[in-house]
């Protein structure tokens, strides 16, 4: 039996024209596959007026939360419209007049739920995770029905179904994980039985439940991580991550026009690009799907026909040694160095602990060999924090002048070049830096992964879009 998991993210449902495509291709699978398990993210942009109108709330804003309920409730009751009553003639079912009052009716209660959250928020003067976690989930329940109702009058058995009733999570509001026993019981007897009727379940992604059921929410992006939730529960032959592009592109095609699709990606190149800015996949998406041997791929529901990128384990030999170019950007270099820093146990776990103790999160390390300095990348913001922790840490040595200096060079973005052949063809890193310099692109530390998977860079944030179209090039004759 066949059971395929398709995501379908914000751009994919963001108008009707989009959830009418979006409906299409999910009556195309439905014909290959026994079974078909669709996950939504909200409408795109939803998620962001949720989060600014309930913390607008919390400042004693009185005004911006209701202006924005006003806005969903237009929005949605608009696509309700366009893909039920003929407003574009989309979809004109005998029922459709049922339909719409239903769906519309259901939206406008979600969005009063939201008012009265914000409402107690601006009295309390605060907002916590828990309210944040139950607010911006709400998206995803608005989208969930407008497609459901799609698909039901385009003829096909459809249900929408919110994931707080299935994916049970721990109680880390705002990034929470599943408890995956739990989960795994809760949709083997309330998920399965939908299946096997025929039915099509639409499955709000980006949210769960605590085990009191308790909304929670898998993280910004977590709608990529919902579908590996449930593509592995289902055992999904495969899964597919439907966005408005074709597939996995070797750069942004915003500073890259020449920028192309890339057929086929190992789960470590993947993981490598999501860590590093890629607007990929949710970086916790790939582990589920990689332990359960399912097959992933990346397509455009705005060109269904295009294969995407298919993500796999393992790579296969000659292939190309480089595969895409990403940059992070909006990031400080710090520094910390120093000739009594040379042969002193501890001094690197002081530093991160130092560092943890801000709650910053490092993204690139790199040591001198001969142990006089440390430096690491962290986001912009955080910089002036960690640099008075660091000199807190350290006081002692330097007033001992075993430590110099702990300095901050802020604006500086980190470029990344993967490829899992990488390792395997000498000369790669030599031609990287050749083609840096040629470009006057000047490279301030380098790091190299454990897995040799990806070659980092830092470099200064005005050279950085020239560095990745320099590297760039390198794709194109590996």
């Amino acid at each position: 039996m066949q059971t395929l998991t398709m995501k379908f993210g914000g751009t994919s449902v963001g108008s009707a024209e989009a959830i009418a495509q979006t409906a299409q291709i999910i009556q195309d699978a439905r014909q290959q596959a026994d079974n078909v398990v669709v996950i939504v993210s909200a409408m795109s942009g939803v998620t962001n007026l949720l989060e600014e109108g309930i913390r607008c709330a919390a400042t004693g804003d009185s005004d911006r939360h209701h202006q924005i309920a006003q806005k969903l409730i237009d929005l949605h009751r608009k696509a309700a419209n366009d893909l039920l009553l003929g407003g574009k003639s989309i979809i004109k079912p005998p029922a459709a007049e049922a339909e719409y009052n239903t769906v519309t009716d259901q939206i406008c209660g979600f969005v009063e739920e939201y008012r009265r959250i914000c409402d107690s928020v601006r009295v309390l003067g605060e907002t916590t995770p828990r309210a944040l976690d139950y607010t911006m989930g709400l998206g995803e329940r608005m989208s969930a029905r407008l497609v459901a109702a799609a698909l039901r009058y385009q003829g096909l058995d459809a249900k929408s179904i919110d994931a707080s009733d299935l994916v049970i999570t721990d109680e880390n509001f705002q990034s929470a994980s599943p408890l995956w026993e739990e989960t795994q019981e809760m949709i083997d007897t309330t998920l399965k039985p939908v299946l096997e009727a025929g039915t099509v379940p639409v499955i709000t992604g980006f949210i769960g439940a605590t085990r009191d059921g308790i909304s929670t929410t898998l993280g910004r992006g977590g709608s990529d991580y919902s579908a590996a939730i449930f593509g592995t529960c289902v055992e999904s032959n495969e899964v597919w991550i439907w966005t408005d592009v074709d597939g996995v592109m070797s750069a942004d095609p915003r500073v890259v026009p020449d920028a192309q699709t890339i057929e086929t990606l190992t789960y470590r190149e993947v993981s490598e690009l999501a860590y590093f800015g890629a607007k990929v996949l949710h970086p916790k998406t790939i582990r589920p799907v990689l332990e359960a041997g399912i097959a992933l791929r990346v397509k455009n529901t705005f060109n269904p026909t295009h294969p995407g990128t298919l993500i796999v384990e393992n790579g296969l030999k000659g292939q190309h040694n480089i595969k895409a170019v990403t940059a992070i950007r909006d990031l400080s270099l710090i520094t910390v160095e120093g000739k009594g820093m040379l042969g002193v146990p501890g001094i690197a776990a002081r530093t991160f602990g130092a560092v943890a103790r801000t709650g910053t999160s490092v993204l690139m390390i790199s040591q001198s060999s001969s142990e006089q300095s440390i430096c690491f990348v962290l986001p912009l913001g955080s910089a002036r924090q960690v640099v008075k922790a660091l000199n807190d840490e350290f006081a002692l040595e330097i007033a001992r002048r075993d430590i110099d200096e702990i300095s901050s060079r802020d604006n500086v973005t980190i470029i990344t070049v993967v490829g899992a052949g990488m390792r395997e063809a000498p000369g790669i890193a030599g031609r990287i830096f050749t083609a840096t310099g040629d470009a006057q692109v000047n490279v301030i530390a380098i790091t190299q992964g454990s897995s040799e998977c990806s070659i980092s860079m830092v470099v200064d944030a005005p050279d950085a879009d020239e560095g990745v179209r320099a590297i760039h090039t390198l794709t194109k004759t590996d």
